[in-house]
C-alpha cells in the first residue's frame, strides 16, 4: 500500500513545511497485521531544501518516526504487547523478530521518559535487586505515595555513585521536597540519604530487618545442628529449618505439631526462635514511645542471651533504632511492602527476558513494565 503523495513536505528539522529537493529509493514501513496478514506501507522519501535550518533534511511523515522499520502505530502495538507477553513470544505471535520488538519497547520507553512529569514526589523506595550471577545489582527506585506508585529510576550497581544519578536526574529542589524514603541497612543508601534528603524522616525498611532476624536465626540453627551430630546428640533440629522461619499461620497441621516438639527442647536455636517471634510485638504498637520502649527491653533481654548471632542482630537494631522508629512516626503510612511488591513484579521482567544480556534492554524492560510513562498518540486505535 502507498500513501498518497500530494501533500506538503515537512522538514524533520524544525517540523515546518518546506519546499521538495528530491526522492530517495522507496522504502517500506511494517504495519500492524490485519486477519493473519502481513501489511507494509511502501513509499519514497522526499528530501527537503530548509531555508529555516538551511540545510536539506528527509521529510518528517506523521506514520513513521527516524529511520524506524516500523509505524509509529506498530511500534505501540508491539510494545503493549510485550508488557503481557515475552519479548520472544510476542515477536513470534505477530511474525517479526525480537530486533524489531526491541525497537518498538526503545521507541515507547524513550518517549515516554523525555514527556513524563517526575514531580511532586512525597515519598521514595530504594531498594536492589540481583540481575546476573557474580554479584551483579542494579539499583531500582520507587515513587510510593499514597495515591501513585511507579519505578522512577534504575541505576547500575549499588554503590554511592550509582545511587547519586537518581538526584542529579530530579534535582536539588525536587529532592528538598522529599518527605518520606524507606530503604534497608545498606550503607551507601543511608549515607546518600543523609546528604540528599536531609527534611525526609527515613524510614528503615521492615522486610530486611525481619529477613536478617531470620538469617540469624538459621545460623544459630545450622550451628547448634552440626555441633549435635559432632556429639552423638539425638538430631532434633535435622529437617526443621523452614518449621522456624515460616509464619505460624503459615505452618501446616504437621508442621505445627512437629515445632512443638522441636520447642520442648532446652536450645539456643528455641531462645533465639523465641526472641525472634518475641520480635514481631513491635510492629503492633501505634505509639513511637511505646514502641521504643519495646525495641529497648527486646534489645537488652537479647545482648544478655549469649547467642552471637543474635546480639549482632541487637547490636545492629540499637545502631539504626531512629530510623526503625520513624515508621511508626510515619504513623505506618509508608513501608516497604509496597516496594518488595514492585520488585517482586521486577523479577518476573527479568525471569521473561529469555536472554536479556545488557543494562541497556534490562533498563528498557523495567521502566516499559513499571514506569507508567506516557505513550505517544496515534490517529487509530488497533485494540
Amino acid at each position: 500500500m502507498r500513501p498518497r503523495t500530494g501533500s506538503t513536505a515537512v522538514c524533520s528539522g524544525c517540523h515546518q513545511p518546506a519546499p521538495g529537493y528530491d526522492r530517495l529509493p522507496e522504502r517500506r514501513f511494517e504495519f500492524i497485521p490485519f486477519w493473519g496478514f502481513l501489511v507494509f506501507l511502501l513509499y519514497s522519501m522526499r528530501r527537503v531544501d530548509c531555508r529555516r535550518c538551511n540545510t536539506v533534511f528527509v521529510e518528517e511523515v506523521p506514520w513513521g518516526d527516524g529511520k524506524h522499520q516500523l509505524t509509529k502505530a506498530y511500534m505501540l502495538f508491539l510494545a503493549r504487547w510485550a508488557r503481557k507477553l515475552s519479548w520472544k513470544e510476542t515477536a513470534e505471535s505477530f511474525r517479526t523478530s525480537w530486533d524489531k520488538v526491541h525497537d518498538a519497547v526503545q521507541y515507547v520507553v524513550t518517549f515516554g521518559l523525555a514527556h513524563r512529569t517526575l514531580g511532586p514526589i512525597d515519598a521514595i523506595g530504594v531498594d536492589e535487586i540481583q540481575y546476573a550471577r557474580g554479584h551483579k545489582y542494579l539499583t531500582l527506585v520507587y515513587q510510593i505515595d499514597l495515591g501513585m506508585t511507579r519505578l522512577l529510576w534504575v541505576g547500575k550497581e549499588r554503590t554511592i555513585e550509582s545511587f547519586q544519578g537518581f538526584f542529579t536526574l530530579i534535582g536539588d529542589d525536587l529532592a528538598s521536597k522529599i518527605l518520606f524514603v524507606c530503604s534497608d541497612m545498606w550503607q551507601p543508601y543511608l549515607k546518600v540519604i543523609r546528604q540528599k534528603c536531609s527534611q525526609a524522616l527515613h524510614i528503615l525498611d521492615r522486610f530486611h530487618i525481619v529477613a536478617k532476624m531470620n538469617d540469624a536465626l538459621d545460623d544459630v540453627r545450622a550451628g547448634e545442628s552440626r555441633r549435635m551430630y559432632r556429639d552423638g546428640y539425638e538430631p532434633v533440629l535435622k529437617k526443621s529449618r523452614w518449621l522456624l522461619l515460616k509464619r505460624k499461620q503459615n505452618l501446616t497441621g504437621k508442621q505445627r505439631f512437629r515445632l512443638r516438639d522441636v520447642l520442648r527442647y532446652n536450645l539456643k536455636t528455641v531462645r533465639a526462635y523465641l526472641l525472634k517471634e518475641a520480635f514481631q510485638q513491635l510492629w503492633d504498637y501505634d505509639s513511637p514511645a511505646w514502641a521504643a520502649k519495646f525495641l529497648d527491653e527486646w534489645c537488652r533481654q537479647t545482648m544478655r542471651s549469649r547467642i552471637e548471632p543474635m546480639k549482632r542482630i541487637a547490636l545492629s537494631l540499637r545502631k539504626h533504632r531512629e530510623l526503625i522508629l520513624n515508621y511508626f512516626r510515619a504513623q505506618k503510612l509508608f513501608s516497604s511492602g509496597v516496594v518488595e511488591g514492585l520488585n517482586n513484579k521486577a523479577k518476573v521482567t527479568l525471569r521473561k527476558s529469555y536472554g536479556f544480556r545488557t543494562f541497556r534492554v534490562l533498563e528498557l524492560a523495567l521502566y516499559h513494565s513499571l514506569a507508567k510513562l506516557p505513550e505517544p498518540e496515534i490517529t487509530h486505535d488497533f485494540f
